[in-house]
């Protein structure tokens, strides 16, 4: 007959052991995450910023174009064609701009709102941990013993 395996069983020390590493994790990857919010969030604004000056930017050189082809239909000189020109060339260099930061900004706001509800996640954890602990660890009461009754 085959001897059968003795099963190992695990100490409390080293539950205990474990337990305490996990709560150190837990805490600072809660640390971590709030750090990476607070980057992302100051890179949301700063892209926020930069569109819309880019697009507050193109509203201008739009208007300016319109004004630029009414002035070149009025007098088709060199001058109002190169600045027709140079206008559909600026504006398409910000259009080609806003183009390339809108995938950025996307990308920033999906990565952070994944973050916020992480870190909710996270701080709800250490939360109902911290309770638990509060309630694990309370002394017990101690209760008095009732006076034996005299005779009457």
């Amino acid at each position: 007959m085959a001897k059968a395996k003795k099963k190992t069983m695990i100490k409390s020390s080293a539950v205990e052991k474990a337990i305490a590493s996990s709560l150190e994790t837990l805490s600072a990857t809660l640390l971590e995450a709030e750090k990476a919010i607070k980057e992302r969030s100051a890179t949301a604004k700063k892209l926020a910023a930069e569109s819309k000056r880019l697009s507050k930017k193109r509203a201008t050189l739009a208007k300016r174009k319109k004004t630029t082809a009414a002035k070149l239909k009025k007098s088709p000189d060199a001058a109002s064609r190169k600045a027709a020109k140079d206008v559909e060339k600026e504006l398409a260099a910000v259009s080609k701009e806003i183009a390339k930061s809108k995938p950025v900004k996307q990308e920033n706001t999906s990565e952070l709102t994944s973050l916020k509800s992480s870190f909710k996640q996270a701080a709800t954890y250490v939360k109902g941990i911290e309770k638990a602990d509060k309630v694990l660890t309370k002394p017990k009461k101690k209760r008095r013993k009732k006076r034996a009754k005299k005779a009457a």
